[in-house]
């Protein structure tokens, strides 16, 4: 099958799921998954059935990149200023506490697992630890979608996990985007390299170029297929760059989409247009992930399994502190963290991103761990929504959530 028919298959095939099977599963049993995806790439991928070969994902390491970039450009078109103007000071104290106590708790812990599991020197698993902390430190809201009911939107444990999901996404982009800067390979050849400064200059510029250039094309444009011709255009563009001088994609279109949503007019448009194809995108990125999984070895198994099991205590824990360090402890509630145990589309993106580097230290494990979770978590991401929405609840005495009150999953 040639590479072309095969992507064609994969795109309708995404967006029928997108569009049909989703929408039932979310209604019907409250499940926000993508885990059969990560399966349906496994059984095409080269370890079993091999109809994805490693030559077609080679030859699909653009589109890969443009999806890893439309999600950062999702994330970016969230960070509208005039909205979080009106959001309370508190909420971002909260949510930042978390997203940074979590990052660090959790690559610190994996540095010491994977350096005593594989009998490693700190100084060779510093990046693939703190690689896992940035995945760790990304939650989904998949669960939580358009709530039915518009008053619960103005329940402050709603509000902080919108707010923290948000903050755990630029967290996670930033300091793997600082990441790859600081462990960025030098040139061959005497050529000096690039400072880790000047890296992080150039990934930043890109994306200011890309959304200063792209603001004029899209300023006044509503036609929706003008659009998304040019704004693929654009996050192609930047994440191809960013690729090309091994940097993350994520960080020069998140500024794209953050760009564009506060400087044009039609800003509507633009987040709708980006919301839209960003599932069947997703989508195709597990497909494409589980295509790219190999097995690892038995030594690996203990940290890939520990690095879900110490994400979960580190997203507890370090809501609860930072819940409790802000004085919002009595609003949210002890156990608010439950909601952000979802991972999504985020985690997936970083973990393919540093699997596709040449030269990325364990990158077989880092990938392995980050699907283990997405795999583990994303189905009851909803549920543990509820149950931190209900636990709060008993909590105050206010009226519990039905089934019937949970939200429509969406990213």
């Amino acid at each position: 099958m040639s590479s072309g028919l095969l992507l064609v298959l994969v795109v309708a095939a995404a967006y029928l799921a997108a569009h049909v099977a989703f929408e039932f599963l979310a209604k019907r049993f409250t499940i926000v998954s993508g885990a059969e995806y990560l399966v349906l790439g496994v059984l095409l991928g080269p370890e079993v059935s091999g109809l994805i070969g490693a030559g077609v994902l080679d030859s699909f390491g653009p589109f890969m990149m443009l999806a890893i970039g439309w999600m950062g450009a999702a994330i970016g078109t969230r960070l509208d200023l005039a909205a979080m103007l009106r959001i309370r000071a508190p909420f971002y104290q909260v949510a930042f506490l978390q997203s940074a106590l979590s990052l660090a708790v959790v690559a610190g812990v994996m540095v010491l697992l994977l350096s005593y599991a594989l009998a490693l020197p700190y100084d060779a698993v510093v990046v693939p630890g703190l690689v896992l902390g940035c995945i760790a430190a990304a939650s989904s809201l998949s669960g939580l979608g358009v709530l039915v009911r518009r008053r619960l939107q103005r329940r402050p444990l709603v509000r902080q996990l919108q707010v923290a999901s948000g903050m755990d996404a630029c967290i996670a982009i930033a300091a793997f985007g600082l990441l790859l800067c600081i462990a960025h390979p030098g040139p061959p050849g005497d050529v000096r390299p690039p400072t880790p400064t000047e890296w992080a200059v150039i990934s930043v510029g890109i994306g200011c170029l890309g959304g200063a250039l792209f603001h004029l094309f899209l300023a006044g444009e509503r036609n929706r297929d003008r659009l998304f011709i040019s704004l693929t255009g654009a996050i192609t563009l930047a994440s191809g760059a960013a690729a090309y001088v091994r940097l993350s994609p994520l960080v020069p279109a998140l500024l794209i989409g953050a760009i564009l949503v506060n400087t044009t007019k039609n800003r509507h448009e633009i987040t709708q247009v980006i919301a839209t194809v960003q599932r069947p995108l997703y989508f195709i990125l597990l497909v494409f992930a589980g295509a790219a999984w190999q097995p690892t070895t038995r030594s690996s198994l203990i940290p890939i399994l520990l690095f879900f099991v110490v994400r979960i205590v580190g997203k507890l824990g370090s809501a609860r502190i930072a819940a409790r360090v802000s004085g919002m402890l009595p609003a949210v509630g002890p156990d608010w963290g439950r909601g952000l145990l979802g991972q999504g589309s985020l985690a997936v993106a970083i973990a393919l991103n540093y699997w596709t580097f040449d030269g990325s230290l364990l990158p077989n494990i880092v990938f392995t761990a980050a699907l283990v979770s997405v795999l583990l978590t994303d189905v009851l991401s909803a549920r543990f929504i509820q149950a931190a929405i209900r636990r709060h609840d008993e909590s105050t005495g206010a009226q519990l959530l039905s089934d019937a009150d949970l939200p429509v999953g969406r990213l």
